[in-house]
């Protein structure tokens, strides 16, 4: 293919790749790492590369759990930084899931299915070992993307399986180079990731990165998220009243329930509740919706449907969030 002039030229183009919930698994690639580079870099306008204008209108990225643009994308706002989505072709990236839902009603679709699956195995093993910035440049850990994704295309071939994404990566190139010079930001899915840094000359991927004070609470932070009976809860309280903050308080709050505490947790969320909790955009959800619980597990059950339906009430809500309010409404929570 001939490249329009500007993309003739070797830009400065950084690409960081998302991996939507998988963040919380990463200590030292989470989602205020890549907020950290991306001020680091300083650029001139954050591009999405995997999303259409109208997703990013609409909050997709919220709904689908892509968890550094809650961060991301309120500060490019406060900064003054244009943020522009460039996918045009969303309808065709929804026939990819569209195509599989077809494949699954058929034997033979489901045995090509099948052979899928082994490859979202082999992707998923890879997204779950630990990741430091860096490592998503090195040709090896490149090199199995494309495994991934020309396994994928051998499979079903390159179209509605795949969510055209060669050819949308390709329009994506292309407007990132109409732009001429300046420092883009490139924020991809990580399927997207490898097309793009192949299409966009002189473009680079995450480099090496020191950890910061702000990375390090977003990993405990995500810690406690996904608390488990082997941490040691005393440990997280301890670092989550080191943290200080509206996310540090709640996630306190949900240890002491784990616990068998809900007076101390209510304490907590009544605190909470007096103080600013609205970032990021999925907290409010969860600290009413919680807090609706606590009050149930009181006895007080009015207070408990207040809760539930200022949860309901806000903008957006997070699904499992709104799942807890509607459960709320019907019956009073209580402990299983």
């Amino acid at each position: 293919m001939l490249w329009p002039w500007p993309m003739m030229r070797s830009m400065p183009v950084l690409i960081l790749p998302t991996l939507g919930s998988f963040h919380i698994l990463h200590p030292r690639y989470n989602a205020v790492t890549i907020l950290e580079m991306a001020k680091a870099y300083g650029p001139r306008a954050v591009l999405l590369a995997s999303y259409a204008p109208a997703e990013l209108e609409a909050g997709l990225w919220r709904d689908v759990g892509d968890l550094p643009l809650f961060h991301l994308l309120p500060w490019a706002e406060r900064n003054g930084l244009e943020v522009a989505a460039l996918d045009k072709h969303p309808n065709l990236k929804v026939q990819a899931e569209q195509f599989r839902q077809a494949l699954a009603q058929f034997p033979r679709g489901q045995e090509f299915l099948a052979q899928a699956a082994e490859l979202e195995r082999r992707l998923q093993a890879l997204l779950t070992r630990p990741l430091l910035p860096d490592m998503l440049s090195r040709p090896a850990f490149v090199d199995e993307l494309w495994n991934y994704l020309d396994g994928f295309a051998q499979v079903f071939g390159e179209g509605p399986a795949t969510g055209f994404r060669a050819q949308r990566m390709q329009a994506v190139a292309e407007q990132i180079g109409s732009r001429g010079e300046g420092r883009w930001l490139v924020i991809s899915d990580l399927l997207d990731y490898p097309y793009l840094l192949r299409e966009i000359p002189g473009a680079t991927g995450p480099g090496a990165h020191a950890s910061s004070p702000a990375e390090a609470d977003r990993a405990i932070l995500d810690r406690a998220w996904r608390l488990e009976e082997k941490d040691d809860w005393s440990l997280l309280l301890q670092q989550l009243q080191e943290i200080a903050d509206a996310e540090a308080q709640y996630l306190a709050a949900q240890i002491y329930l784990a616990a068998g505490r809900p007076e101390d947790a209510l304490a907590l969320m009544e605190a909470l509740l007096h103080s600013e909790f609205a970032h990021p955009a999925y907290l409010p959800g969860y600290v009413l919706a919680r807090y609706g619980q606590l009050q149930d597990l009181a006895g007080n059950r009015q207070a408990a449907l207040r809760a539930y339906q200022a949860a309901l009430a806000l903008s957006w809500v997070p699904a499992e969030a709104r799942e807890i309010a509607l459960a709320g409404q019907r019956n009073p929570f209580k402990l299983g």
